[in-house]
């Protein structure tokens, strides 16, 4: 992976989820720096990075596949908080899990409420300091 797609990738990660992109890049690096390569540079410094939708739309589709797979917690945590970042409301975010319940089922969806609840309480908290 070339440095000017890790370089496109923390560009993107910081306009999708400001400084909580940064501390994940921060500490994934520190932890795995082979992944790095792979989620920073082809992840977000190519597959998000590309044009026609837009970084809302992105999130909409990625929190509904997220909640599809199931066992993605710490991945739901993060895209929820970019999600907010990017201007998507809880409304919104709370609407796509209620429409997901279908598809996926009612146990997949609450596990995504109970991560949706704590990333909003991490929210507060950052927003209190």
């Amino acid at each position: 992976m070339n440095s000017e797609q890790m370089d496109k990738g923390k560009e993107q990660l910081t306009l999708m989820a400001g400084t909580v992109g940064n501390q994940i890049v921060s500490q994934l690096q520190q932890d795995f720096p082979e992944l790095t390569e792979y989620v920073v540079g082809f992840g977000f410094g190519e597959i998000y990075a590309r044009e026609g939708l837009s970084l809302q739309q992105k999130e909409m589709l990625t929190i509904s596949a997220l909640i599809a797979l199931g066992d993605t917690a710490n991945q739901l945590h993060f895209h929820f908080h970019a999600a907010l970042h990017v201007g998507l409301t809880t409304k919104e975010i709370t609407e796509i899990l209620l429409h997901c319940i279908p598809i996926v089922g009612i146990p997949k969806v609450m596990n995504g409420f109970r991560i949706l609840g704590a990333v909003l309480e991490e929210r507060r908290n950052m927003a209190s300091q």
